[in-house]
């Protein structure tokens, strides 16, 4: 785990560190291919630049969110806009974290992307990556 993440963790309540510390250990042996860093103010994970998952602190408890989880057909998984294909789950405690759904997620999470790396680029029109 990258240090900085290591750091954001360790920022967190007791409750909290080991939410994270699970989630960034199951993410880093999930998607080994994947870059992480801390990316406006939590972790996050990209696959060739494009934004995969990441999780933060809010008042619901700790989310995680995954940026084309709307098109992963989870009814775990909270839709939240239109505009972007982003979907997430909230934890306050480990127990809350269901390891085989989290995996099954991450493998979705290869193989359905929408193109957040060039958003900009197309003035917010999201495309669909196609697996090469």
């Amino acid at each position: 785990m990258k240090p900085e993440i290591l750091a954001y963790n360790n920022e967190q309540p007791t409750i909290g560190q080991d939410i994270c510390n699970l989630l960034a250990a199951t993410i880093e042996s999930e998607l080994t291919e994947a870059e992480s860093k801390i990316w406006h103010a939590h972790p996050v994970w990209f696959l060739n630049g494009n934004p995969i998952v990441g999780y933060s602190k809010q008042r619901a408890g700790w989310r995680l969110m995954f940026w084309s989880g709307s098109d992963f057909e989870e009814d775990k998984l909270n839709v939240k806009g239109g505009k972007f294909k982003d979907a997430s789950i909230f934890y306050t405690k480990v127990d809350d974290i269901e390891m085989e759904d989290l995996k099954r997620w991450l493998k979705k999470s290869i193989d359905i992307q929408w193109d957040y790396k060039n958003i900009v680029k197309r003035k917010g029109r999201l495309e669909r990556l196609t697996k090469s």
